[in-house]
């Protein structure tokens, strides 16, 4: 008989490295992961079996089909924003196609399990792309879901369709057939720059927030690429975990959408120096804007409006701006590069 698990792709990244950790607290979770790379040694005891292996692999994934019998999947996987515009047509393999293999295989087990599999989806502040940058973020303070849907950059023209196709798989595929299928249940969750104090950044256009700190902890110095006015939305990583986890418990009844922004805090890039100075003193921050770098993350909304999330699904940031640098941050930085 098939095992019963859940099925976490790109689990050694940022975000899967906190998921996974809270899926294991939560108790009775048989975790099978799937990433390019092996697991960190710190997370690995809470897996049932990890699978190195490409996404793009449908003979891997038929295998996987075979031996486990998948409840949900969350779709961490992604070539991120600033290696994507160096390889776009490899970025929509990983992202597009890779995701949309994933979704038949979600519609597949929905039938032939005859209730919907749930499918958790990251997306991302980049699907966004807002023109004249004093007007158009002077103007839309928080930006809604429907709103600025014009991505300038390859990663956010794949997350925002591959947020088309979920809510296809979820609402429409094969809706010309004689008897409709059970649909699979997508849900996703449009996060803002996310910083970890666990894992070292890989090449997200937000990364600046956490080079700052990685870097100060070190005592390297840092030039940040962005312009210190520069304003976006972000959060800590603890909190990207518990918004997917939120929303896969929330009630599908209750949901109004697929798509959800959330929200913890917004900040200037200056206004990250100075809190890096406020714990590390010695750290030698400077400004070097890299003007294509600095163009994408101008067509990015200074925040976001996650009112449906709070309304739908109860959604509420736990670690707001002091406690995410004082509490979380600092701390756990600190010691990763003590001594």
């Amino acid at each position: 008989m098939r095992k019963k698990v859940i099925f976490i792709t790109g689990a050694s990244g940022e975000v899967g490295h906190a998921l996974i950790r809270h899926l294991a607290e939560d108790g009775g979770n048989e975790l099978l992961t799937m990433d390019l790379r092996p697991l960190p040694e710190d997370i690995h005891p809470f897996v049932l079996e990890h699978v190195v292996g490409n996404l793009l692999d449908h003979i891997l994934l038929a295998r996987i089909v075979t031996q486990y019998e998948i409840d949900a999947i969350y779709h961490l996987a992604a070539l991120l924003s600033t290696s994507s515009e160096f390889t776009p047509d490899i970025a929509h393999q990983v992202n597009v196609e890779g995701t949309l293999g994933l979704l038949r295989l979600a519609a597949e087990q929905s039938q032939w399990r005859n209730r919907p599999i749930q499918f958790i989806f990251p997306s991302s502040i980049a699907v966004y792309g807002m023109p004249q940058i004093a007007q158009s973020k002077g103007l839309y303070q928080r930006v809604r879901e429907w709103e600025w849907n014009q991505p300038r950059t390859m990663y956010g023209c794949n997350k925002l369709y591959c947020e088309m196709l979920g809510n296809y798989f979820g609402h429409h595929y094969r809706q010309l057939a004689v008897e409709r299928p059970v649909m699979l249940d997508f849900r996703a969750v449009r996060f803002p720059g996310l910083i970890s104090a666990f894992t070292v950044p890989t090449g997200g256009t937000s990364d600046y927030a956490p080079e700052m700190l990685h870097a100060a902890a070190q005592g390297k110095p840092y030039a940040c690429f962005v312009r210190e006015s520069t304003r976006i939305p972000f959060m800590a990583m603890p909190d990207a975990a518990h918004a997917l986890l939120q929303l896969a418990h929330a009630p599908q009844e209750s949901l109004t959408k697929s798509v959800y922004n959330v929200r913890a805090f917004s900040l200037t890039a200056g206004e990250i120096r100075e809190r890096v100075l406020a714990a590390f003193p010695q750290a030698r921050i400077t400004f070097e804007v890299d003007e294509k770098r600095q163009a994408i993350v101008d067509s990015w909304p200074a925040d976001l409006d996650d009112s449906s999330a709070q309304q739908d699904w109860g959604w509420q940031a736990r670690y707001e701006v002091n406690r995410s640098f004082e509490e979380y941050l600092i701390p756990n930085i600190s010691r990763r590069y003590a001594g």
